[in-house]
């Protein structure tokens, strides 16, 4: 039986505490999600995907050293997640795991996660959050270095180029799904 969106609360809920974090793995299942639906998946695509956002990062606040091998090995096989969902997030830290993103789900993950925190933290700078947001002031911050200092510009411009898009089209289309979020 597939896990439900219920099920994939409780465990955030019970390995995140912090609320950054927490609203971290949202935004990146709503990210997965408005996607996995632009590229007119069925309906089980679209809530494997939103899966693979939404639990991307369940043991980084508990478990950092050991992200995201503990989730995969030991929290979440008990939960019987489609093959595809555990591979998109083995392959969204590949410099942990050794697993490069290559099927669609994976790429995407990747390309959604480390862009969807820099940009919380500019809409965090800006009075109306997301929704005056416009692509050029994400890219201007992109280039400061001091901001998001922990954020990587190489996996943010890496992704892009995994999902075959302009950096500044996938950060538009990202505005637009965060601005309804």
């Amino acid at each position: 039986m597939a896990m439900t969106d219920n099920r994939a609360e409780e465990l955030l809920i019970t390995f995140i505490t912090g609320d950054n974090l927490r609203h971290h793995c949202r935004m990146v299942a709503h990210a997965m999600k408005t996607y996995a639906r632009e590229l007119e998946k069925s309906e089980q695509e679209v809530h494997d995907w939103w899966l693979a956002g939404m639990l991307h990062d369940l043991d980084w606040e508990k478990f950092p050293d050991d992200h995201p091998n503990k989730a995969l090995y030991e929290i979440l096989p008990p939960e019987n997640l489609p093959e595809h969902v555990m591979e998109a997030i083995r392959a969204h830290a590949p410099g942990r795991t050794g697993k490069h993103p290559e099927t669609e789900i994976e790429r995407y993950l990747f390309a959604c996660d480390e862009l969807s925190g820099f940009m919380h933290a500019v809409s965090l700078m800006r009075p109306n959050g997301f929704s005056d947001m416009k692509a050029k002031s994400v890219t201007k911050k992109l280039k400061d270095k001091k901001f998001a200092a922990n954020v990587s510009r190489e996996e943010i411009k890496e992704g892009a180029e995994m999902i075959n898009k302009d950096l500044s089209e996938h950060i538009t289309f990202l505005i637009n799904a965060f601005s309804e979020f």
